[in-house]
């Protein structure tokens, strides 16, 4: 008998590795932990350097900066913290070629600046961040060596990926992402399986070399969409050459 969801749950490395809506994720998955790498606050940051970089001096007198290893981690834990702190996210970028190419030691492949009108509200935020990536990981298959994949079903969305994906905030969104040839296969699949809309596609490559999308819709179809990714790349992983067959002309 296959173990019951909570059972599934207990046994990967995360204790939520598909998001925290996702009630019956799909067995066989192994998180890869996202690492915080330099965490800096500027309790009362230069009006000139301020406006340099996107904030607004009337509203954004503090601001916090965050590096870690997993850009898309970090963004969907930069969202979360629009939630849970009065905070904006003014900054958030991905680094060319990603977190084993890093500039420096502090660097990885991601910063994100939150920003707001007192220093205690973005502390808040920064220990938000900290918080949330406990729950989002890449993932891969147990057994293997790859593909690493982010597929996270997130039921209401902050100020941040709300305004990312053109959407409301509090809308559910499945966040998925995989290398190039994966997140085409995953899209499409998850977008079959699911009434979902693509509200907006990550063409490969990005800047880490990867690719994905963003799906709205019905928090049970979000979830229904992410669960169909998981299960596309499965079997990518599977059979990768699987589309190699012989043309109906030379089958004679």
């Amino acid at each position: 008998m296959p173990p019951e969801p909570a059972a599934q749950f207990a046994d990967a490395a995360s204790p939520r590795p598909l998001g925290l809506t996702l009630t019956s994720p799909p067995a066989g998955l192994q998180a890869i932990p996202p690492t915080l790498l330099a965490v800096q606050q500027l309790h009362h940051i230069d009006a000139q350097l301020a406006v340099a970089l996107g904030l607004d001096p009337a509203r954004h007198t503090s601001c916090g900066l965050l590096s870690a290893d997993s850009d898309d981690a970090l963004y969907v834990a930069l969202d979360e913290a629009t939630k849970q702190a009065d905070v904006d996210v003014v900054f958030a970028r991905s680094f060319y070629a990603g977190a084993a190419h890093a500039s420096g030691p502090y660097s990885g492949e991601v910063l994100g600046v939150i920003a707001g009108s007192h220093p205690d509200h973005v502390a808040e935020g920064i220990w938000a961040v900290r918080a949330a990536l406990r729950d989002i990981a890449f993932q891969r298959f147990v057994g293997t060596d790859g593909p690493a994949f982010l597929a996270h079903a997130i039921g209401a969305v902050g100020s941040f990926l709300a305004r990312e994906a053109n959407v409301e905030v509090g809308d559910p969104l499945a966040y998925l992402i995989a290398p190039p040839l994966e997140s085409i296969i995953g899209l499409d699949a998850a977008l079959k399986a699911a009434d979902v809309r693509l509200v907006k596609h990550i063409a490969p490559p990005s800047e880490t070399n990867y690719g994905g999308g963003f799906l709205h819709g019905p928090l049970r179809e979000v979830e229904a969409a992410t669960v169909a990714f998981v299960e596309a790349i499965r079997a990518v992983t599977a059979s990768p050459l699987q589309g190699l067959r012989r043309p109906a002309r030379l089958r004679r």
